[in-house]
């Protein structure tokens, strides 16, 4: 049971030998920000916070003219971190003046979820976060850690795992006594890539596990000798890197399933409030795919063609189907879906609260996301796709940030800040990281055009 007072965190820190916590938030692309707290001064970080200078921290809607962030600790957060005996995560809330900061992605998450709650409802949300094992080069590239991981099929191999077995297990036993329920760990579709499972949570539980799950795998590749990347497409030709996430909303209490229907006339075993929230999800796929895809990099993977192992397990169109991993959404079972076009880097906090805003959508208006498409969208030519009205992707991060910026119910969802909107400052961030990579002459430009 996560503490809930500061007294019960008190006595969680004493049974678990805790000396130093980590004050924890993230920026708008999702990277940890943290202080290493003494626990001699857990008094003053519970009553007082600590001070983060915002500006240096990263997009988080500050100058260095500002005053502090003060993030305020959850305590409810509260995790151990196992392979480092002494050490403790709490997530935080930043605030700016005694008021919760508009900017911060966790508090954007937290507001959505409480307009949800005010309607009687609660979102369930599991997260399949994939990633590669990797070593630097001498000549300033990257290669697979696992230089025996060189197989044309390497999905599922037994022995790239049991070689990566003191990795994995150390990952498994730490989320395990956590109370994360690992229950899968597998190879994945590229060689050097894994993933790693743990059971379904609400939605804020996950997105915090997902920043901390990437925290400990960076933390324990760096102390076995390698890197671990989340980064959607580190290998030409090789699979890309997704999130997946899992998703189902419930009655307040989180006791009554909503998106379960027995007698569901599709077969899938889902409600007519399931089918409403994925048509606003496909109605705002263009918009939202600029927080589930939020890299230039990004686009290489749901843009990407087939690798070496043949099929590239990411989606391009704007589609859903039953179990079926070419679409955009897939329903593996009854009462939930799986949204697929979520890669490794986004922010699981505005990535959730994206997804959120759009599936209400299609309950407010009664989407109907017509038929589920039973094809397989990688073998299918681009002129037959459109000749069955099925829409792309957005093939850049400047496009899917135009989506989003003119989309009115993600704007209204990511809410109002300082100066404008959410949706404004997040676009202007991501505009600018797409013009500065654009600005890069890349050694296939000069192959390709030098002596043209």
């Amino acid at each position: 049971m996560a503490p809930q007072t500061p007294e019960e965190l008190a006595a969680a820190i004493e049974a678990d030998g805790i000396e130093f916590l980590f004050a924890m938030f993230v920026d708008l692309h999702g990277k940890p920000c943290a202080k290493l707290v003494p626990v001699s001064a857990l008094d003053e970080m519970l009553n007082g916070g600590a001070g983060f200078a915002g500006y240096a921290a990263g997009p988080m809607g500050q100058t260095p003219a500002d005053p502090d962030l003060i993030a305020v600790p959850d305590i409810s957060s509260y995790t151990p971190m196992p392979w480092r005996p002494g050490l403790a995560i709490v997530m935080c809330d930043p605030h700016v003046d005694g008021k919760p900061w508009p900017y911060a992605p966790r508090v954007i998450l937290k507001n959505a979820l409480a307009d949800l709650a005010a309607r009687g409802m609660s979102l369930n949300a599991g997260a399949e976060p994939e990633y590669f094992l990797v070593r630097k080069t001498e000549a300033g590239g990257i290669r697979v850690a696992d230089e025996l991981d060189d197989g044309g099929l390497p999905c599922y191999d037994a022995k790239g795992l049991t070689r990566s077995y003191a990795f994995l297990t150390t990952l498994s036993k730490t989320m395990n006594s956590l109370g994360w329920s690992n229950y899968a760990n597998d190879h994945e579709d590229g060689n050097g890539q894994f993933e790693q499972n743990f059971k379904y949570s609400d939605a804020l539980t996950t997105a915090d596990r997902v920043i901390i799950f990437r925290y400990m795998v960076h933390a324990l590749a760096q102390e076995a000798g390698m890197l671990a990347t989340f980064m959607p497409k580190p290998f030409k030709d090789r699979t890309g890197t997704g999130l997946h996430l899992h998703l189902s909303l419930w009655d307040l209490e989180g006791n009554t399933p909503l998106f379960h229907d027995d007698h569901d006339p599709r077969k899938l075993g889902l409600s007519g409030l399931a089918y409403q929230f994925i048509g606003g999800v496909l109605e705002h796929a263009a918009g939202l795919t600029a927080v589930a895809c939020p890299t230039v990099n990004s686009y290489k993977r749901v843009s990407a063609g087939a690798p070496l192992s043949g099929a590239a397990w990411a989606p391009g169109f704007v589609t859903y189907g039953g179990n079926n991993r070419t679409q955009m959404i897939r329903v593996p079972d009854s009462g939930r879906i799986e949204v697929r076009v979520v890669d490794g880097l986004a922010n699981p906090y505005l990535a959730l609260t994206a997804l959120l805003a759009a599936g209400i959508d299609g309950i407010d208006r009664n989407l109907e996301p017509g038929e589920p498409n039973r094809e397989n969208l990688f073998d299918m030519e681009v002129s037959a796709v459109r000749e069955r009205g099925i829409t792309r992707l957005p093939a850049t991060l400047a496009e899917a940030a135009a989506a989003l910026a003119a989309d009115g119910v993600l704007r209204e969802a990511f809410g109002k800040v300082p100066g404008g909107e959410y949706v404004d400052y997040y676009a202007t961030v991501k505009r600018a990281e797409f013009a500065e990579y654009h600005a890069e002459v890349s050694p296939w430009e000069v192959r390709r055009y030098l002596t043209a």
